[in-house]
């Protein structure tokens, strides 16, 4: 039996893209028989390379406005309601390193989730120690084992490697989806799109 294709999704605790596909790309994938590589990592450092201090939503108010509306209007078609959060972009370093600790345990997709849905579904501050814990438990994860592993420096060292892999990918926002061949999809919008690439080809 040949081995299943397999799609690499790098996603940004702060985007709200990268929440809206969070929540739908497992059972997408699934369907498509595709394996899934969850790679979550900063856009900060890829923003400053292009000399910005903040998200383009922010520096575009106009886009802004407009990304708000879109994300709205794609989460309703999925049964849900985004909330803005107070500060945006959030600081989502330690939340990305949380996921890292947790890759081979098995547990970064539904901490993933979680934070996600408690940033862009209550609203909540994803750098609050108290918001990690509940994503962390809510997703199985022993947060007095999961905090002291995102501190140490193989994790720390493993954010910064996957930074520097996705600037040489060409990666300049998220989500983005890269398969097996190197083919790159931007946007949630573009999910399907990916997975039908992965499985397919050209």
């Amino acid at each position: 039996m040949p081995n299943r294709p397999v799609l690499d999704f790098w996603y940004e605790f702060a985007s709200p893209y990268s929440f809206l596909s969070a929540l739908r790309i497992e059972a997408l994938a699934e369907s498509a028989d595709v394996t899934l590589r969850w790679r979550p990592f900063l856009l900060g450092p890829i923003f400053a390379a292009q000399g910005w201090t903040t998200s383009p939503f922010n520096l575009y108010p106009n886009k802004g406005r407009y990304m708000w509306r879109d994300t709205a209007r794609r989460a309703g078609r999925n049964g849900l309601s985004i909330v803005k959060p107070e500060t945006f972009p959030q600081n989502s370093l330690i939340a990305a390193r949380l996921a890292l600790a947790g890759r081979e345990a098995g547990w970064m997709p539904a901490f993933s989730k979680a934070l996600f849905r408690a940033e862009f579904c209550e609203g909540r501050n994803i750098a609050e120690e108290a918001v990690l814990n509940a994503a962390l438990k809510g997703a199985g994860a022993d947060p007095g084992q999961a905090f002291p592993a995102s501190r140490s420096e193989e994790v720390k060292g493993r954010l910064r490697a996957e930074i520097e892999y996705a600037k040489s990918l060409g990666i300049f926002g998220a989500p983005t989806f890269v398969t097996q061949d190197g083919e790159l999809f931007w946007g949630d919008d573009r999910l399907e799109e990916a997975l039908d690439w992965a499985r397919d080809g050209r």
